[in-house]
């Protein structure tokens, strides 16, 4: 009996990795600049600046016949200072999911796929990230990214999509939300639909089409979007970018746009003075990129705000050079 007792405690134990193989991965990336900055008629500054820098785990158990258990979770930090970038640890992201041949079930926070599916793409000279970020975008999506749970489904033919519900719980000042892209890519091209509404006291809706083609060396993308508040105005939001690459350099120029309308609540950043529900704005950047490796490149960008105020509110510009390493 002791010897069938220890062969089967032998067998459970060599087979167990067959049908259940875990894995969690540290992961990060660290983005600083230095700048020359300029807000609105102020003295020009010099400064040091956080450009997106985070610190991530994600893991992933394989619990068989097709089907898996991950998690992610992300934390924003200042890269100038050390500081958390707000204060929530995991202020980027923390989430739970399982995923199959029907595609993935998430529930947690993250930021709106309409993002990733649109914005993120177009803005992509130094990850959307920092003073040369897109300032223009409709950033409503992004109070309603906490106390989700999202759906994404498998690619099939080439398209997918990404739906998500926000709750609202209740709380003051919460409400329900929803976020929807759907995407199609092949052969260089990509093209999203996207969809965000909060069902706000003053309603909020957006919706923008994206598309990004890369052929030979070159890559050109740009993307629409409307963003309605009920008794406000309407704004419409345009950017278009390009990129081409020779060896390890690369050259990026990013041009956006967009009219007045939406309301204040729509465009925060650290910038004070910028309203666009008084006035339109265009912002343009071009920027240099020399990759050293995979995982660390150098840069360089001149990017400008030009809010349409008198005595030059809400305008800024920056000259900046920094190093972005991944690990």
């Amino acid at each position: 009996m002791k010897k069938i007792a220890l062969v089967a405690a032998l067998a459970a134990v060599t087979a167990a990795p067959a049908f259940a193989q875990s894995s969690v991965t540290l992961w990060g990336r660290l983005n600083t600049s230095i700048e020359s900055q300029k807000v609105g008629s102020q003295d020009r500054k010099s400064v040091m600046e956080n450009n997106g820098s985070r610190l991530g785990l994600r893991g992933t158990e394989d619990l068989g016949g097709g089907l898996k258990a991950s998690f992610n979770l992300e934390h924003g930090l200042n890269s100038d200072t050390g500081a958390a970038s707000s204060g929530q640890f995991w202020n980027r992201q923390a989430n739970v999911e399982l995923s199959g041949s029907f595609g993935t079930v998430r529930l947690g926070s993250w930021f709106p796929d309409s993002y990733f599916s649109s914005v993120d793409r177009t803005s992509n000279h130094n990850h959307d990230t920092g003073t040369s970020s897109d300032a223009l975008f409709s950033v409503f999506p992004f109070g309603f990214r906490t106390n989700k749970i999202g759906y994404f489904s498998p690619v099939m033919d080439g398209f997918s999509f990404i739906a998500s519900a926000h709750a609202g719980e209740g709380t003051a000042g919460d409400a329900r939300a929803f976020d929807v892209s759907g995407n199609y890519e092949a052969n260089g091209l990509h093209v999203a639909l996207t969809y965000s509404r909060a069902d706000t006291a003053a309603k909020r809706t957006s919706y923008g089409l994206e598309a990004d083609y890369a052929f030979g060396p070159f890559l050109v993308t740009g993307y629409y979007q409307r963003e309605e508040v009920a008794g406000f105005r309407s704004r419409d939001i345009g950017r278009v970018s390009a990129m081409y690459t020779v060896g390890q350099s690369e050259f990026h120029v990013n041009v956006g746009g967009t009219k007045s309308g939406g309301d204040s609540w729509a465009f925060t950043n650290k910038f004070a003075g910028n309203d666009f529900s008084k006035a339109g704005a265009s912002q343009w950047t071009v920027g240099y990129n020399y990759n050293l490796s995979k995982r660390t490149k150098v840069y360089a960008f001149y990017t400008a705000i030009d809010q349409k105020l008198p005595n030059a509110v809400g305008d800024f510009t920056s000259l900046a050079a920094g190093i972005r390493h991944n690990f």
